[in-house]
């Protein structure tokens, strides 16, 4: 396989977050869920947050997509009250991060040391103590039907596996039945089923009015989002829905299949930025899909069964988070 660098199509720019935007109306009888106004957060000299916007209504599931490095860690923890601007400033539910999470009114599932639960204790203990903290707002009984742990209950913490003690932490973060729910990499370590019994009560909760932002490096998972708010250089590269993120994009795949591919042509045709060949099926990556297919033509290369569809999220999220493609987009 050969790489060359890509570019952001020229419809990204129309769908790029302007500062200050809001990607929906505001509601007059309450704030938003939460709100980022030109948040500065630097340590020494590296600045991990710059003068980021961001602005995410109640009800929406937002899917939160960032590079190593990009600002998307201290933006949590801005978020969360574990840490303070230096400049701008944070609003959670109409008020300061600190003061929502010690109302109860926000759960976090955080990515941490071991297995992030208290060692040592059943689950069913440290499920019910969490539940005591919150006041009992909802019956227990729910919170394992939601986050499905029954199985779990009898089990020591110490014991769990990975993927079963994630399920065990997002019974924890729901269990005070929050308003705004942060997942960090919910589904890290689960099974397929625990995925997708997961993904479930995600979309149940929101359905019943809660917001939801989660952090995944999983491109797929973002599409279980409403809408993509991607992070670099501690600013908002891009945010929208998924499929208008993949749509901004100008890069194409075309698939189909060459009984005798010959790779420095397929490699040289108009537009083309990637080759991969197996066997007699062939994938090409095109800045411009028209005009890979004509060059197909002129060169009389005997394809059949062609197939174009639009970018991967990943390759979108790629594309948007090269240097040169936020500057191409015209991000501020």
């Amino acid at each position: 396989m050969r790489s060359r660098q890509s570019n952001v199509g020229q419809g990204a720019d129309r769908w790029l977050a302007r500062p200050g935007r809001p990607r929906t109306p505001k509601s007059r009888s309450s704030p938003p869920a939460f709100r980022f106004e030109r948040v500065v957060r630097r340590y020494g000299r590296h600045i991990a947050v710059d003068h980021l916007d961001l602005e995410v209504q109640r009800g929406e599931t937002v899917a939160l997509l960032g590079p190593n490095g990009a600002g998307k860690s201290t933006t949590i923890a801005l978020l969360l009250g574990l840490l303070h601007p230096q400049a701008g400033s944070v609003e959670v539910l109409g008020m300061s991060p600190r003061r929502a999470m010690a109302e109860g009114r926000v759960g976090a599932m955080l990515q941490g040391s071991g297995n992030g639960l208290p060692p040592g204790v059943r689950v069913s203990t440290a499920l019910r103590l969490v539940h005591r903290l919150y006041g009992d707002r909802v019956p227990m009984e729910l919170t394992i039907e939601r986050s499905g742990i029954a199985p779990y209950l009898g089990r020591q913490t110490h014991r769990l596996s990975g993927g079963e003690a994630q399920r065990v932490r997002f019974a924890m973060a729901i269990a005070g039945d929050p308003e705004l729910v942060f997942l960090d990499e919910p589904t890290a370590a689960m099974d397929f089923a625990a995925r997708q019994s997961l993904w479930r009560t995600v979309a149940q909760l929101g359905q019943q009015g809660r917001t939801l932002v989660f952090a995944t490096h999983h491109f797929d998972e973002a599409e279980h989002a409403g809408r993509v708010v991607v992070i670099n250089h501690g600013r908002v590269v891009a945010d929208g829905p998924g499929a208008t993120l993949k749509a901004a994009v100008s890069t194409r795949r075309l698939r189909f299949v060459c009984d005798r591919p010959d790779d420095h042509v397929l490699d040289t045709l108009e537009g083309v930025t990637d080759v991969e060949v197996r066997g007699r099926g062939v994938t090409l990556v095109s800045l411009d899909a028209d005009a890979t297919v004509r060059d197909l033509v002129r060169r009389a290369v005997a394809f059949r069964d062609l197939e174009v569809t639009g970018a991967r999220l990943e390759e979108a999220f790629v594309a948007l988070t090269t240097k040169g493609s936020i500057r191409s987009a015209g991000s501020p």
